[in-house]
């Protein structure tokens, strides 16, 4: 039996491991890593089959060869890092590796999570109800973490890491992604992410997985 992610296009968890998968195998990884599409749209993540997999009826879910689950995606990443090194995306040194997972809980969550739950305030693909206050409040937080990520590529890197792509990468553009899905734009006045943005959407692990 082969393990199994199960996710849907354009949420912003669901793309960060889509979006490592298709980088680690442009690297040469070989994962044998069946995708199964759940459709949110419809409520399948709340059908008991999906909640036999995910209490939580949420994405992603890897589902092991044994049969038991991961459901937090970025306890997915580290499970395949572990599980296939050879071209895994951390750094192997200790100190690197160190600031390199900063980085990327930094992003997550300092902007991601917030840039998802300002998508829904403001034009929510699910259709939930606009939410001013909401917006309001993640608006005034929001330049403080854009200007992290900002002075993070201000050297002239290619990409968060420097010139090898992160886990770093795959969480920033899930959730831009997510804001253009919901057709929101917050790095207008951001040139360096939006160069990054540029930059990393040509990447062929961005080309084959990203719908937005």
């Amino acid at each position: 039996m082969m393990m199994k992610l199960y996710g849907v296009p354009a949420a912003p968890n669901p793309t960060k491991v889509m979006l490592y998968l298709a980088e680690r195998e442009t690297r040469g990884a070989q994962m044998d890593i069946e995708q199964v599409r759940v459709n949110t749209l419809k409520g399948e993540q709340n059908q008991p089959e999906h909640l036999a997999r995910n209490v939580f009826g949420a994405l992603p879910t890897l589902e092991l060869e044994d049969g038991r689950f991961i459901v937090e995606s970025l306890a997915i990443i580290y499970f395949l890092e572990d599980r296939f090194p050879e071209g895994a995306l951390q750094p192997v040194e200790p100190v690197a590796r160190g600031l390199a997972r900063d980085m990327e809980r930094t992003i997550e969550t300092r902007f991601a999570n917030n840039l998802g739950r300002y998508v829904h305030a403001v034009n929510s693909p699910l259709g939930l109800p606009k939410d001013p206050k909401i917006a309001g409040e993640i608006e005034a937080a929001m330049p403080k973490a854009l200007g992290y990520i900002e002075n993070v590529l201000s050297d002239g890197r290619s990409l968060l890491g420097g010139d090898d792509v992160s886990i770093a990468d795959c969480t920033l553009q899930s959730a831009l992604q997510f804001a253009r899905f919901g057709k929101v734009d917050v790095i207008a006045d951001y040139a360096g992410i939006r160069a990054w943005d540029e930059r990393y959407r040509q990447r062929p692990a961005a080309q084959a997985v990203l719908k937005f």
